[in-house]
Protein backbone atom coordinates (compact mmCIF):
# COMPACT_ATOMS: atom_id res chain seq x y z
CA UNK A 1 0.00 0.00 0.00
CA UNK A 2 1.55 3.07 -0.77
CA UNK A 3 -0.76 5.76 -0.43
CA UNK A 4 -4.71 6.67 0.27
CA UNK A 5 -5.23 6.87 -3.32
CA UNK A 6 -4.09 3.34 -3.94
CA UNK A 7 -6.14 1.93 -0.93
CA UNK A 8 -9.29 3.01 -2.39
CA UNK A 9 -8.88 1.70 -5.98
CA UNK A 10 -8.29 -1.62 -3.98
CA UNK A 11 -11.31 -1.74 -1.76
CA UNK A 12 -13.60 -1.14 -5.26
CA UNK A 13 -11.66 -3.22 -7.70
CA UNK A 14 -9.90 -2.26 -10.81
CA UNK A 15 -13.33 -2.61 -12.20
CA UNK A 16 -15.05 0.06 -10.64
CA UNK A 17 -12.78 2.89 -12.06
CA UNK A 18 -14.73 2.05 -15.01
CA UNK A 19 -18.36 1.41 -14.07
CA UNK A 20 -20.02 2.64 -17.56
CA UNK A 21 -18.04 -0.14 -19.17
CA UNK A 22 -18.69 -2.19 -16.74
CA UNK A 23 -22.18 -1.32 -16.27
CA UNK A 24 -22.63 -1.92 -20.27
CA UNK A 25 -21.28 -5.08 -20.04
CA UNK A 26 -23.05 -6.63 -17.76
CA UNK A 27 -26.29 -5.09 -19.35
CA UNK A 28 -25.41 -6.84 -22.71
CA UNK A 29 -24.56 -10.07 -20.65
CA UNK A 30 -28.35 -10.06 -19.30
CA UNK A 31 -30.10 -9.02 -23.00
CA UNK A 32 -27.88 -12.30 -24.06
CA UNK A 33 -29.51 -14.11 -21.10
CA UNK A 34 -32.77 -13.39 -21.82
CA UNK A 35 -32.61 -14.33 -25.58
CA UNK A 36 -30.95 -17.32 -24.68
CA UNK A 37 -33.77 -18.57 -22.50
CA UNK A 38 -36.14 -17.29 -24.69
CA UNK A 39 -34.95 -19.57 -27.42
CA UNK A 40 -34.20 -23.13 -25.10
CA UNK A 41 -37.60 -22.30 -23.63
CA UNK A 42 -39.71 -24.03 -26.42
CA UNK A 43 -36.41 -27.04 -26.06
CA UNK A 44 -35.89 -27.70 -22.47
CA UNK A 45 -37.86 -27.91 -19.48
CA UNK A 46 -38.03 -26.48 -15.82
CA UNK A 47 -35.42 -29.18 -14.66
CA UNK A 48 -32.83 -27.65 -16.85
CA UNK A 49 -34.07 -24.09 -17.06
CA UNK A 50 -33.98 -23.62 -12.88
CA UNK A 51 -30.53 -24.85 -12.59
CA UNK A 52 -29.53 -22.13 -15.29
CA UNK A 53 -31.39 -19.13 -13.54
CA UNK A 54 -29.72 -20.18 -10.67
CA UNK A 55 -26.22 -20.41 -11.85
CA UNK A 56 -26.87 -16.73 -13.80
CA UNK A 57 -28.39 -14.96 -10.53
CA UNK A 58 -24.70 -16.25 -8.61
CA UNK A 59 -22.63 -14.78 -11.43
CA UNK A 60 -24.76 -11.43 -11.84
CA UNK A 61 -23.98 -11.25 -7.91
CA UNK A 62 -19.85 -11.32 -8.57
CA UNK A 63 -20.51 -9.39 -11.27
CA UNK A 64 -22.32 -6.70 -9.89
CA UNK A 65 -20.34 -6.70 -6.40
CA UNK A 66 -17.40 -5.01 -8.69
CA UNK A 67 -19.28 -1.89 -8.56
CA UNK A 68 -18.61 -1.02 -5.18
CA UNK A 69 -22.54 -1.29 -3.52
CA UNK A 70 -22.15 -4.58 -1.68
CA UNK A 71 -24.58 -4.54 0.41
CA UNK A 72 -27.43 -3.70 -2.66
CA UNK A 73 -25.61 -6.26 -4.96
CA UNK A 74 -27.59 -9.63 -3.90
CA UNK A 75 -31.14 -7.71 -3.97
CA UNK A 76 -30.34 -6.43 -7.12
CA UNK A 77 -28.77 -9.75 -9.05
CA UNK A 78 -32.62 -11.52 -7.90
CA UNK A 79 -34.67 -8.70 -8.93
CA UNK A 80 -32.98 -8.97 -12.40
CA UNK A 81 -33.28 -12.79 -12.39
CA UNK A 82 -37.50 -12.45 -11.14
CA UNK A 83 -37.74 -9.86 -14.08
CA UNK A 84 -35.95 -12.05 -16.52
CA UNK A 85 -37.68 -14.76 -15.71
CA UNK A 86 -40.91 -13.22 -16.26
CA UNK A 87 -39.75 -11.29 -19.92
CA UNK A 88 -38.40 -14.85 -20.87
CA UNK A 89 -42.00 -16.20 -19.62
CA UNK A 90 -43.93 -13.36 -21.53
CA UNK A 91 -42.04 -13.58 -25.11
CA UNK A 92 -43.12 -17.43 -24.88
CA UNK A 93 -46.59 -16.35 -24.83
CA UNK A 94 -46.12 -14.09 -27.57
CA UNK A 95 -44.52 -16.45 -29.40
CA UNK A 96 -47.25 -18.96 -29.74
CA UNK A 97 -49.84 -16.09 -30.64
CA UNK A 98 -47.32 -14.84 -33.10
CA UNK A 99 -47.08 -18.28 -34.88
CA UNK A 100 -50.50 -19.18 -34.28
CA UNK A 101 -51.33 -15.59 -36.81
CA UNK A 102 -48.38 -16.57 -39.16
CA UNK A 103 -49.62 -20.23 -40.12
CA UNK A 104 -52.70 -20.62 -38.23
CA UNK A 105 -56.72 -19.93 -40.36
CA UNK A 106 -59.07 -18.11 -39.46
CA UNK A 107 -62.69 -20.10 -39.77
CA UNK A 108 -65.88 -20.05 -38.19
CA UNK A 109 -67.00 -22.55 -35.49
CA UNK A 110 -69.66 -23.34 -32.83
CA UNK A 111 -69.18 -23.89 -29.37
CA UNK A 112 -70.59 -27.32 -28.76
CA UNK A 113 -69.39 -27.51 -25.00
CA UNK A 114 -68.20 -25.82 -22.08
CA UNK A 115 -66.70 -26.70 -18.75
CA UNK A 116 -64.81 -24.87 -15.76
CA UNK A 117 -61.40 -25.32 -14.42
CA UNK A 118 -61.53 -26.91 -11.22
CA UNK A 119 -61.37 -24.37 -8.52
CA UNK A 120 -57.71 -23.18 -6.79
CA UNK A 121 -59.04 -20.95 -3.95
CA UNK A 122 -60.39 -17.29 -4.84
CA UNK A 123 -58.94 -17.71 -8.09
CA UNK A 124 -60.98 -16.75 -11.18
CA UNK A 125 -61.69 -19.89 -12.58
CA UNK A 126 -61.00 -20.30 -16.46
CA UNK A 127 -63.43 -21.47 -18.89
CA UNK A 128 -62.79 -24.02 -22.03
CA UNK A 129 -64.61 -24.64 -24.86
CA UNK A 130 -64.83 -27.69 -27.42
CA UNK A 131 -65.53 -26.22 -30.98
CA UNK A 132 -66.97 -27.40 -33.77
CA UNK A 133 -66.32 -26.27 -37.77
CA UNK A 134 -69.72 -25.92 -39.91
CA UNK A 135 -69.52 -29.34 -41.34
CA UNK A 136 -69.44 -31.08 -37.69
CA UNK A 137 -65.72 -31.77 -38.01
CA UNK A 138 -63.67 -31.08 -34.92
CA UNK A 139 -61.80 -27.89 -34.42
CA UNK A 140 -57.87 -29.14 -34.00
CA UNK A 141 -56.03 -28.34 -31.05
CA UNK A 142 -56.70 -28.13 -27.48
CA UNK A 143 -59.76 -26.40 -26.06
CA UNK A 144 -59.92 -22.42 -26.79
CA UNK A 145 -59.64 -21.35 -23.31
CA UNK A 146 -60.93 -17.64 -21.90
CA UNK A 147 -60.68 -16.03 -18.41
CA UNK A 148 -64.22 -15.28 -18.00
CA UNK A 149 -67.61 -17.14 -19.34
CA UNK A 150 -67.76 -15.09 -22.75
CA UNK A 151 -69.88 -18.16 -24.51
CA UNK A 152 -72.52 -20.69 -24.68
CA UNK A 153 -73.22 -23.62 -25.73
CA UNK A 154 -74.55 -22.99 -29.09
CA UNK A 155 -72.49 -19.86 -29.99
CA UNK A 156 -70.85 -18.99 -33.05
CA UNK A 157 -67.36 -17.18 -33.12
CA UNK A 158 -64.86 -16.66 -35.02
CA UNK A 159 -61.71 -18.04 -34.37
CA UNK A 160 -57.32 -19.05 -35.85
CA UNK A 161 -57.24 -22.24 -35.78
CA UNK A 162 -53.54 -24.00 -35.87
CA UNK A 163 -53.91 -26.80 -38.30
CA UNK A 164 -50.80 -28.50 -37.02
CA UNK A 165 -53.04 -28.68 -34.01
CA UNK A 166 -50.28 -27.75 -31.30
CA UNK A 167 -51.79 -24.30 -30.07
CA UNK A 168 -55.16 -23.88 -28.56
CA UNK A 169 -57.97 -22.14 -30.94
CA UNK A 170 -58.16 -18.27 -30.11
CA UNK A 171 -59.83 -15.59 -31.48
CA UNK A 172 -58.58 -12.90 -33.39
CA UNK A 173 -58.70 -10.59 -30.42
CA UNK A 174 -56.53 -13.20 -28.05
CA UNK A 175 -54.25 -13.99 -30.60
CA UNK A 176 -53.18 -9.97 -30.88
CA UNK A 177 -49.28 -10.62 -29.31
CA UNK A 178 -48.89 -6.46 -29.04
CA UNK A 179 -49.79 -6.66 -25.33
CA UNK A 180 -47.37 -9.61 -24.39
CA UNK A 181 -44.14 -7.85 -26.40
CA UNK A 182 -44.65 -4.96 -25.16
CA UNK A 183 -44.83 -7.13 -21.71
CA UNK A 184 -42.21 -8.91 -22.54
CA UNK A 185 -40.02 -5.49 -23.30
CA UNK A 186 -41.05 -3.74 -19.85
CA UNK A 187 -39.17 -6.89 -17.66
CA UNK A 188 -35.90 -6.74 -19.88
CA UNK A 189 -36.06 -2.80 -19.68
CA UNK A 190 -36.91 -3.24 -16.14
CA UNK A 191 -34.11 -5.36 -15.69
CA UNK A 192 -31.25 -3.29 -17.42
CA UNK A 193 -32.68 -0.34 -15.50
CA UNK A 194 -31.21 -2.63 -11.96
CA UNK A 195 -28.05 -2.12 -13.43
CA UNK A 196 -27.66 1.19 -14.13
CA UNK A 197 -29.24 1.51 -10.42
CA UNK A 198 -26.78 -0.37 -9.00
CA UNK A 199 -24.29 1.04 -10.92
CA UNK A 200 -24.88 4.75 -9.52
CA UNK A 201 -25.22 2.98 -5.64
CA UNK A 202 -21.63 2.02 -6.44
CA UNK A 203 -20.57 5.47 -7.81
CA UNK A 204 -22.12 7.08 -4.99
CA UNK A 205 -20.46 4.55 -2.40
CA UNK A 206 -16.88 5.21 -4.16
CA UNK A 207 -17.73 8.71 -4.02
CA UNK A 208 -18.30 8.74 -0.48
CA UNK A 209 -15.38 6.64 0.48
CA UNK A 210 -12.93 9.10 -1.52
CA UNK A 211 -14.14 11.97 0.39
CA UNK A 212 -13.71 10.01 3.63
CA UNK A 213 -10.21 9.08 3.13
CA UNK A 214 -9.16 12.55 1.64
CA UNK A 215 -11.00 14.36 4.93
CA UNK A 216 -10.67 11.78 7.48
CA UNK A 217 -7.59 10.52 9.49
CA UNK A 218 -4.08 9.38 8.06
CA UNK A 219 -3.46 5.90 6.77
CA UNK A 220 -0.93 5.42 9.40
CA UNK A 221 -3.30 6.85 12.49
CA UNK A 222 -6.14 4.27 10.93
CA UNK A 223 -3.44 1.49 11.19
CA UNK A 224 -2.30 2.29 14.40
CA UNK A 225 -6.30 2.65 15.82
CA UNK A 226 -6.95 -0.78 13.85
CA UNK A 227 -4.33 -2.00 16.23
CA UNK A 228 -5.79 -0.93 20.01
CA UNK A 229 -8.82 -2.33 18.68
CA UNK A 230 -7.19 -5.84 18.11
CA UNK A 231 -5.31 -5.74 21.90
CA UNK A 232 -8.38 -4.36 23.69
CA UNK A 233 -11.88 -4.86 22.44
CA UNK A 234 -13.17 -8.15 23.82
CA UNK A 235 -13.68 -11.04 21.74
CA UNK A 236 -17.57 -12.55 21.44
CA UNK A 237 -18.93 -15.90 22.03
CA UNK A 238 -17.34 -17.62 19.38
CA UNK A 239 -13.86 -15.85 20.03
CA UNK A 240 -14.33 -13.10 16.99
CA UNK A 241 -13.30 -9.30 17.81
CA UNK A 242 -15.37 -7.62 15.44
CA UNK A 243 -14.62 -4.05 13.99
CA UNK A 244 -16.72 -2.20 11.86
CA UNK A 245 -15.28 -0.99 8.45
CA UNK A 246 -16.41 2.43 8.93
CA UNK A 247 -14.11 3.33 11.04
CA UNK A 248 -11.01 2.60 8.75
CA UNK A 249 -12.10 3.97 4.92
CA UNK A 250 -8.53 4.06 4.24
CA UNK A 251 -7.79 0.49 4.67
CA UNK A 252 -8.66 -2.45 2.87
CA UNK A 253 -9.89 -5.81 4.27
CA UNK A 254 -6.63 -7.46 2.77
CA UNK A 255 -4.58 -4.55 4.38
CA UNK A 256 -6.85 -5.29 7.85
CA UNK A 257 -6.28 -8.87 7.80
CA UNK A 258 -1.69 -8.23 7.12
CA UNK A 259 -2.32 -6.08 10.49
CA UNK A 260 -4.13 -8.68 11.97
CA UNK A 261 -1.88 -11.21 10.98
CA UNK A 262 1.27 -9.52 12.38
CA UNK A 263 -0.46 -9.69 15.91
CA UNK A 264 -1.10 -13.46 15.50
CA UNK A 265 -4.35 -13.24 14.59
CA UNK A 266 -6.37 -14.04 11.10
CA UNK A 267 -9.34 -12.26 8.87
CA UNK A 268 -12.31 -14.30 8.44
CA UNK A 269 -13.90 -13.87 5.10
CA UNK A 270 -17.40 -15.44 5.53
CA UNK A 271 -20.53 -14.40 7.17
CA UNK A 272 -19.07 -11.01 8.04
CA UNK A 273 -22.57 -8.99 7.24
CA UNK A 274 -21.35 -5.90 7.57
CA UNK A 275 -18.70 -5.84 10.12
CA UNK A 276 -14.48 -7.54 9.69
CA UNK A 277 -13.97 -10.41 11.94
CA UNK A 278 -10.48 -11.79 13.44
CA UNK A 279 -9.44 -14.39 15.69
CA UNK A 280 -7.07 -16.88 15.79
CA UNK A 281 -8.95 -19.59 13.86
CA UNK A 282 -11.08 -18.63 11.00
CA UNK A 283 -13.27 -20.61 8.50
CA UNK A 284 -12.23 -18.73 5.41
CA UNK A 285 -8.96 -16.52 5.93
CA UNK A 286 -8.35 -13.33 4.25
CA UNK A 287 -5.42 -13.17 2.12
CA UNK A 288 -3.08 -10.57 3.52
CA UNK A 289 -1.64 -7.86 1.86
Amino acid sequence: MNGVGETSDEAYGCKARHPVLLAAGIACYVLAVIVGMYVLADDVGLAVQIPLWAVHGVLLIVGMRQFGARESSSVAALFIVAASVMSVGVADIARDDLTLRQRGNEVVATVVSERLAEAEGRKARDSFYTLEHEDGTRVPGPEMRTQSDEYDVGDVVTIIEDPEADLRPQTPGQADATGDALGAAGFALAALGAVGWLAWRGSVAARKTDDTVVNGPAVQEQENKLREALRTYPADRRGYIKVSPGEFPGLSQGRAARIAWEMGLKAEAYGNRGAWRFAEQVVEEVPPE
